[in-house]
Order: C-alpha cells, then structure tokens, then sequence
C-alpha cells in the first residue's frame, strides 16, 4: 500500500480548464416549499411506525442546496437537528442513503475517504474509486472540506499540472519503463500517471501503441500488480470514459446473489447531481439492460424506491 499512499498523494489531474458538463437525475423541484417539506418529514419521523416513504420521496427528489434548506427549516420547527432524527427514525441501507444525500458531493467524498482509511484495515477499493475518479478541481475541494470536517490532510499537497504536449516522449518513458524491460519502473509510471492532464494522457494511450504491443491497459495488467495496477487501470478507464466506469462497477456491484450496496450507495448518492443519466445511458448501452430494471431485480422495500427515485427513471 505504500506505493499506493504515494501515488494517490501525488495525484493531480487536469482538464484543460474545462468544467465537465454536468448530467444529474436529481434537479431542483419546482415549487420548492421547504418549510412544507420539514414539516412533513417531522410528522413522518413522529408516526408510529416511521412513514419511510415520505422521508424519501422529499429527501432524494431534491438537490442538496434544498436538503439544506429544509434541514434548517426542521431545526426551527422542531427545534433539532434533522440529521439526528432521521438517524433515530430509520436504519440498514435506507438510513446510509438518506444520510449521504443529507451531505454535498465533496462533503460525502471526504467522509466515505475517511470512512475508507479509519479502523482496521483500509478500504482500497472506495479510496482508488473516488480519487482515481474525480477531476483536479474536484480534488482540491476534497482535500479542503477533508480538512475542515476531519482536522487533518487528506494527503500531500497536490502538484501543479504538467504543461506541453510531451505525449512522444511520455509514450517513450512509459515503454521504456515498462514491458520493454525486465522489472517494471513504477516510479517512472507514477510520475506520468500523477502529473499530467487529463486532454494529455489521453493522447499518450492513443499513440503508445506505436511502441509497445500492447494497448495501455493490457501493459498496466502485465507490469503492475495489486492496489497499484487497480488504481493505474481505474485511471485509464475514466479517462477513456468515466461514466462507463461507473456503470460497469454498478453492473459488478449488482451481479448475482446479493447487492454490494456500499459500492451502489456511493456512486448513485455521489453521482446522482453529476453524472447519473450519463451513467445510465452507458449502463443501457454496454449491459442491455436499464439501471432502472437492474435495481427493481436486485434490491427491496424502502431502500429500492429510495435508488429508483435517486435513478430518476426507466430507458
């Protein structure tokens, strides 16, 4: 792990100073009436029983910048904090929905990375996803709101980009580094991987077949091994196209018996005001099947309708 630690530490990644364009299932709701709306949740809360379905239907038919308004309007009515009571009212997957979509994208970024990093052991796989995956500028606020939210550095200050197309002789350093000799110089892979723009790499993959055999992702699979090459390929994969990333994690997370609800819970709360239709347009194109149809066949009850909400419809 320690050539990991190194490697996502010195992780920066820009987009030519372009935003992405943003593709989100969950919008603002027309005729926004948050004072309506945390009274209904109080009196859902107060039920006996809980109505679970009301929570939800509000909760994840709202962006977060309504959640907060309808938060502070709970707390004036009900003179407590809304994330305690929605923490005393529900449970099991349903509470870890409702609970991260009470936070903003870069808020549940940082939590589910400290969530990743605390106790015993650490959790690879959500630590290279969310780091791996998002942009420079998504990084930077990460790292920001890690700080404030946890009093510690989320890892080391971040490099500055690489400028110029050097693309032939990156080509070059990564063969040279790689499957032309024996042993592979990792260093040598981390300093590409971890300091260049995204528009840059993209044209280093394209050109490197010109000196080497093997495509990138299948010369990262013969020469690196471990966290490493999972965070190298997660790379590659959302530089090629991160939307499809998510749906083919999505598919895994929802093969077979059981549901890796965790992974589901992550990227559908995380990208639901980013990319979630984007991701549901790949998942229907690469599976033959809607995301839609695939929760409906994996999941039950409460926490089903929450995902399907959060989905934001069938195609």
């Amino acid at each position: 792990m320690a050539l990991v630690s190194e490697f996502l530490g010195q992780l920066t990644l820009g987009f030519g100073g372009e935003k992405e364009a943003r593709f989100p299932t969950v919008v603002p709701a027309a005729n926004f009436d948050p004072e309506k709306d945390a009274s209904w949740i109080d009196t859902a809360i107060k039920t006996k029983g809980v109505e679970e379905h009301i929570i939800i239907d509000i909760l994840t038919k709202r962006t977060y910048a309504q959640r907060r308004e309808i938060a502070l309007e709970y707390e004036r009515k009900a003179k407590k904090d809304i994330i305690t009571a929605l923490k005393g009212a529900l449970s099991g997957s349903l509470e870890n929905v409702i609970l991260g979509l009470m936070r903003s994208t870069v808020q549940y970024d940082a939590f589910e990375l400290r969530a990743s990093m605390k106790g015993l052991g650490t959790d690879e796989e959500s630590l290279i996803e969310i780091v791996c995956s998002r942009t420079n500028e998504e990084l930077l606020e990460i790292k920001k709101t890690y700080r404030e939210m946890f009093k510690k550095e989320l890892e080391k200050d971040v490099a500055g980009d690489t400028s110029g197309d050097f693309a032939k002789s990156v080509n070059n350093a990564l063969y040279e580094a790689g499957v032309k000799r024996k042993g592979t110089d990792v260093a040598t892979w981390i300093t590409i991987f971890s300091e260049r723009s995204v528009p840059h790499l993209q044209k280093v993959f394209e050109r490197y077949k010109s000196y080497s055999p093997y495509d990138m992702k299948e010369s990262i699979q013969k020469e690196v091994k471990g966290d490493l090459e999972k965070s190298f390929l997660t790379l590659v994969e959302c530089f090629e196209n991160k939307q499809l990333y998510f749906a083919s994690k999505l598919n895994d997370a929802m093969k077979g018996k059981g549901v890796k609800e965790k992974v589901v819970n992550r990227i559908v709360v995380s990208r639901c005001e980013v990319d979630l239709l984007k991701i549901r347009k790949q998942f229907k194109k690469q599976f033959g099947k809607s995301l839609f149809a695939t929760i409906v066949e994996h999941t039950r009850g409460d926490y089903q309708r929450a995902l399907l909400n959060l989905c934001g419809g069938d195609d």
